[in-house]
């Protein structure tokens, strides 16, 4: 059987009007840089397809992203278990779900589902006269865009935002890793390259602008210089930042460390294609209100200049969430195997802890978690993150599953990787 591989990209409009997401408080842009896309690209060997998208928002919740792939199914015949869908965790786009002090923007979810849908169909139809490929692969490295940014500080607290003066220490890992997909037609021309990597994708060139943030800009720089579309998918960056590069320098790092994967990528047998995509069960976490609120205010009126209005954010998604306390929700878990390389789709922001967890436990030697894929559950921390507190596990829209969430993933994601191994 013979690999075949289609791309194809859709534009997301945007305009000043809307809300951008990813802060505490409500802000507008202005001015744009960049473009906001859906990035399909679909895999076919023998009768099995398979898509990977990447979307340039910050998360998206799995009923808007069940109808799409409700709609893929019906009309494109693309089994709904087949596709995976990305946000790349742009703050730098308009708002797609409710968080903290604003609500989505229905107008830009719309054009978003729509995108993804365009970009999906399109990818898929390419695949009816598109040659075999040879696929490539690379583990490459990046170990200077990001580091786990919640610090230690002197007073017991973890960093989340403003002075870090008295830092002491970080309390986990940074992963370096960046792995490169690479797809080459007959011709030696390349069809699509995907690259994955593991920091919050927060930095804009210009400011406060609409942006696809420095992993969309370098992903369309590099389709430039390599005459491909490029699709990046998250990693497990839930716990990294960049505190310290400026987004023209990130943007190059990644580029390079991307070229110099592909320079010394080898051929990749591709004999297997496959993907499985289940449901889970999990809970909103209980929490104590008194406990909550000392270690937003202190922290808060520690670190920000105007901390009242962020403290008020927080006390009114915790009286949303205080009647919801143990419920039980469902979400995805997905598996994917193109060849050696194995991605496991998990719907949140992982720490990287237990990505990096997830890849030393599973059977198989290249297996990269990819973040924000098919739902969005909010931060998943790991356990020694509940335990010293900080932003991403102060409960709120942001941040609601119990304690345990993330190991629990963690083994269900390796049965399923073990389960995929053991097939025909």
């Amino acid at each position: 059987m013979e690999l075949r591989v289609a791309s194809a990209a859709e534009r997301i409009e945007a305009d000043e009007s809307m809300v951008i997401a990813g802060g505490i408080l409500p802000r507008f842009a202005k001015g744009r840089e960049g473009e906001l896309r859906a990035t399909a690209v679909a895999l076919r060997l023998g009768d099995e397809t398979v898509c990977l998208v990447s979307c340039d928002v910050l998360m998206l919740r799995r009923e808007d992203l069940d109808r799409v792939c409700e709609r893929a199914e019906a009309e494109l015949g693309l089994p709904r278990s087949n596709l995976l869908i990305a946000s790349t965790h742009t703050h730098h786009a308009p708002s797609t779900v409710r968080i903290h002090g604003y609500s989505e923007e229905p107008l830009f979810l719309g054009r978003v589902r729509e995108a993804i849908l365009g970009a999906v169909s399109k990818a898929c139809e390419g695949l009816s006269d598109a040659p075999p490929v040879r696929a490539l692969f690379r583990l490459g490295i990046e170990s200077s865009v990001g580091q786990n940014s919640r610090l230690l500080l002197g007073d017991g607290t973890i960093y989340w935002v403003g002075p870090r003066d008295d830092a002491i220490r970080p309390t986990g890992p940074f992963d370096p890793d960046l792995p490169v997909i690479a797809f080459e037609r007959p011709d030696g021309k390349l069809e699509a390259l995907i690259f994955s990597h593991s920091t919050h994708n927060i930095g804009a060139r210009r400011g406060n602008v609409i942006s696809p943030g420095f992993y969309g800009l370098a992903a369309q720089e590099l389709e430039g210089e390599l005459g491909c579309r490029v699709a990046f998918l998250p990693g497990a960056f839930g716990s990294s930042h960049n505190l310290t590069l400026s987004t023209d320098e990130m943007v190059h790092r990644i580029k390079e460390a991307v070229e110099e994967a592909l320079s010394k990528a080898e051929e990749m047998k591709v004999d297997r294609l496959r993907s499985i995509k289940e449901e889970f069960e999990f809970r909103v976490r209980r929490f104590d209100e008194e406990r909550e609120e000392e270690a937003v205010s202190y922290y808060c009126r520690r670190r920000l200049a105007d901390p009242e209005p962020v403290i008020e954010v927080f006390r009114g998604m915790r009286r949303e969430l205080a009647g919801r306390q143990g419920e039980v929700r469902r979400s995805w878990l997905q598996v994917v195997s193109i060849g050696d390389v194995k991605l496991v789709g998990v719907p949140g922001e992982m720490f990287t802890s237990l990505g990096i967890d997830l890849k030393r436990r599973s059977p198989f030697r290249y297996t990269f978690p990819i973040s924000l894929a098919n739902d969005w559950i909010g931060y998943i921390p790991d356990e020694k993150a509940f335990e010293l507190g900080g932003y991403q596990v102060w409960t709120g829209f942001h941040s609601f599953v119990e304690r345990g969430t993330g190991e629990m993933i963690v083994e269900r994601a390796l049965e399923m990787l073990k389960r995929l191994g053991g097939e025909g």
